[in-house]
C-alpha cells in the first residue's frame, strides 16, 4: 500500500487536505470520487526513511505526547466554532507522526459520511480504548465536547507526568543493581580464578568459604551459557504467566505486597481509579457504566475485582463506599471520602482531591526512593565484598601463619 497525499473540494465547495491509502494512484482516486471529492492534486508521498518504517511495523501505539496534543487542540478548535471535519483535517497536517496521521484522516473521513467521531474512534481500541470513546460520546450527546476534550488532556497529561516521575525515580536503583550484576559476574568469572589459583596450588586446606566462592566461579565459567538460557527462560515464562488471567492475577497480587515499591503501586491504581472516574463523571458518563469503564483501564486484576463488585453494588442500588469500605486494598480515608462525596452531590469534586493528594504521596516517596533503596544496596554490598574478602584473605592468613 502506498501514501497518497491529496487535495480537493468536498461536497459543500470546500477546499480540503488529507492523505489516502492504496496501492496505486487509480485507486486513491476512485476512493476520492466515492466520497464525492472533487480532486485537485493528488501525488504519492516520499516512502519513509528505515527508522520510521519500523517504528510503524513495531511500535504503532500512540506515544501519549500525540494524544495530549490532539485532544488539546480539538478544544481549542471546537471552542472557536470550528467544524468537526475541518478540525480533524488541520490537525492532519500538524502531526508528525505517520501513523497517527493516517488514523486522524481516517476519522475525518468517517465523521465526513455522517458517523459520529466516538463511532469512528471505536475502530481504532489500540489509540482510542473505551474511556476515551465513551467520553466523545457522552460530550457528543451533552453537546459538550470542547469541554470533555479538554478533560482527556488533563487526565493524559497528569498520567504522563506521574508515570514519568516514577519511571524517573526507578532508573537510579535500577541502574546501580544492574552495574552491581555486571561487576559481580565479572568477578566471578575472571578475578576470583587467577587469585584462588595460587592458594589452590599451595596444596593447603582451604577454608570452606573459599571452597563453595571457588566452586561457584567454577559453575560460573563452565555453563554461563545455561545461567543465561535459565534467566531468558524464567523472563519468557513471566511474560506469558502475566498474559494468562491466574498469572496476572497473581502477579498483580504480589506487586501490591513488595516492600517499598508495593505502596508506591497502590497509590498509582488509587489515583488511576481516582482520576479516570472524576473524568468520566464529569463528563456525563452514568454511575455504573463509569466504574465498568474504569475496571479496564486500571490494568491490576486485584482492582479490576474490587471495581467489578462495585458496579454490581451500585446495580443493585447501593453506594459506591459501601463496596469499597469491604476491601482491604481500598483505603478508608478513599471510601469514606467517596462517602462524603455521594451524600454531598460533589463526587467528582472529591474524586479529584482524593487522587491530588495520593499523586501528593507518590511524589513523596518517589523523591525519596533512593534514600530508601540505598542502605538496602549498601548492606547487599558489604555482604558480598565481607564473604569476597574473608573467602581469599582466610586462606592467606593461614599459610602465613605456618611460616
Amino acid at each position: 500500500m502506498q501514501i497518497y497525499h491529496y487535495k480537493a473540494k468536498d461536497k459543500a465547495g470546500h477546499s480540503i487536505e488529507g492523505i489516502v491509502d492504496a496501492a496505486t494512484m487509480d485507486e486513491a482516486a476512485s476512493i476520492l470520487i466515492e466520497r464525492k471529492f472533487t480532486i485537485l492534486d493528488l501525488t504519492l508521498q516520499p516512502k519513509q526513511d528505515l527508522m520510521a518504517s519500523l517504528n510503524a511495523i513495531f511500535f504503532k501505539k500512540i506515544p501519549v505526547k500525540d494524544l495530549v496534543i490532539f485532544f488539546r487542540q480539538m478544544a481549542v478548535m471546537l471552542d472557536a466554532q470550528m467544524p468537526l471535519v475541518k478540525a480533524l483535517r488541520i490537525l492532519i497536517k500538524q502531526t508528525k507522526n505517520e501513523n497517527f496521521r493516517s488514523i486522524i484522516n481516517e476519522l475525518a473521513n468517517e465523521v465526513d459520511g455522517g458517523s459520529a467521531l466516538s463511532i469512528a474512534m471505536e475502530s481504532y481500541p489500540e489509540v482510542f480504548s473505551k474511556f476515551f470513546v465513551n467520553i466523545i460520546r457522552s460530550g457528543e450527546t451533552s453537546g459538550r465536547l470542547s469541554e470533555v476534550m479538554n478533560y482527556l488532556a488533563d487526565q493524559k497529561e497528569k498520567d504522563y507526568d506521574l508515570e514519568s516521575r516514577v519511571k524517573g525515580a526507578m532508573m537510579y536503583p535500577a541502574f546501580i543493581v544492574v552495574v552491581l550484576l555486571i561487576v559481580a559476574f565479572i568477578v566471578v568469572a575472571f578475578v576470583v580464578p587467577n587469585i584462588t589459583a595460587v592458594l589452590v596450588e599451595s596444596g593447603a586446606e582451604l577454608p570452606l568459604i573459599t571452597k563453595m566462592l571457588i566452586g561457584f566461579s567454577n559453575i560460573v565459567r563452565s555453563y554461563w551459557w545455561l545461567i543465561i538460557m535459565i534467566v531468558i527462560a524464567m523472563i519468557g515464562a513471566y511474560m506469558y504467566e502475566s498474559r494468562t488471567p491466574s498469572g496476572k492475577a497473581l502477579i498483580d497480587k504480589l506487586q501490591l505486597r513488595i516492600p517499598i515499591f508495593g505502596k508506591v503501586f497502590r497509590n498509582i491504581y488509587i489515583v488511576r481509579i481516582c482520576r479516570s472516574f472524576a473524568t468520566l463523571v464529569k463528563g456525563g458518563v452514568p454511575i455504573a457504566v463509569s466504574l465498568a469503564i474504569v475496571r479496564e483501564v486500571v490494568d491490576n486484576a486485584v482492582y479490576e475485582q474490587v471495581l467489578s463488585e462495585a458496579s454490581r453494588s451500585v446495580d443493585e442500588g447501593n453506594q459506591i463506599s459501601e463496596s469499597f469500605m469491604q476491601s482491604s486494598d481500598i483505603p478508608s480515608i478513599v471510601s469514606q471520602m467517596i462517602s462524603v462525596g455521594e451524600e454531598t452531590g460533589k463526587l467528582e469534586e472529591i474524586l479529584e482531591r482524593v487522587a491530588d493528594f495520593y499523586s501528593r504521596e507518590i511524589d513523596s516517596v518517589v523523591r525519596n526512593l533512593s534514600t530508601l533503596l540505598e542502605p538496602i544496596i549498601m548492606v547487599f554490598l558489604a555482604v558480598a565484598v565481607g564473604i569476597f574478602v574473608a573467602a581469599v584473605m582466610l586462606p592467606m592468613w593461614q599459610l602465613s601463619s605456618t611460616f
